[in-house]
């Protein structure tokens, strides 16, 4: 609307504080996110990277982020893309779990290189139900190490023509692959067996 004045006359213009307000909303505007730089992509792809190197996304999500990333139309989005990732390890976890890795290999190693150096127990073949092991001159099988007991443990045969091992209350104990009994174990060709300090691999059945 115009005001007519007289000519020469200034003219005055007043804005109440609604309207001052109301101007300066509709002046405001959000600017939009910037658009991704190739740098802020190949940070992005980096980082899927490393999860799926570490295990830690699957094959087919990496593949897929990987895809979203190129078509990425902001930070916003790429950002987006990255937040629900699993966290990295840190340093101290991933040595941690890389002396476990070492020392299970380790362990895996000697175990195997003392196998084939253990003497042979023969399963016997006869039709005996029960062979007695230990460090008495009466046992079937007698082992003169200290840490064998005096009765040690027994072989009893099954009905089905297996062998149970079990321990007789050695001080020492019995193992069967590592485990030490706890009560009577299944044993067949290949188990590696210990009375106290005393190991033998199991064969399969011979006379004994």
């Amino acid at each position: 609307m115009h005001t007519e004045q007289p000519r020469g006359t200034p003219i005055a213009v007043f804005w109440t504080r609604t309207e001052v307000e109301a101007d300066t909303r509709s002046m405001s505007s959000t600017h939009p996110p910037f658009r991704a730089s190739d740098g802020e992509r190949d940070r992005a792809i980096d980082e899927l990277k490393e999860r799926a190197v570490e295990g830690r996304i699957s094959h087919d999500t990496f593949v897929g982020r990987v895809d979203q990333v190129l078509r990425a139309r902001n930070q916003n989005e790429l950002d987006d893309l990255v937040a629900d990732l699993p966290r990295r390890q840190s340093l101290r976890q991933r040595l941690t779990d890389a002396v476990s890795s070492v020392s299970e290999f380790t362990t895996r190693l000697q175990s195997a290189w003392r196998r084939p150096r253990l003497p042979r127990l023969a399963l016997p073949a006869d039709d005996r139900l029960r062979y007695v092991v230990g460090r008495g001159s009466a046992c079937d099988l007698v082992l003169s190490d200290l840490t064998v007991s005096r009765v040690h443990a027994e072989l009893r045969r099954e009905g089905d023509g297996g062998w149970m091992l079990v321990d007789l209350g050695s001080l020492n104990g019995t193992r069967l692959n590592g485990w030490r009994l706890v009560g009577p174990m299944r044993v067949k060709s290949g188990d590696e067996v210990s009375f106290g300090d005393c190991g033998f691999m199991v064969t399969s059945q011979q006379p004994i």
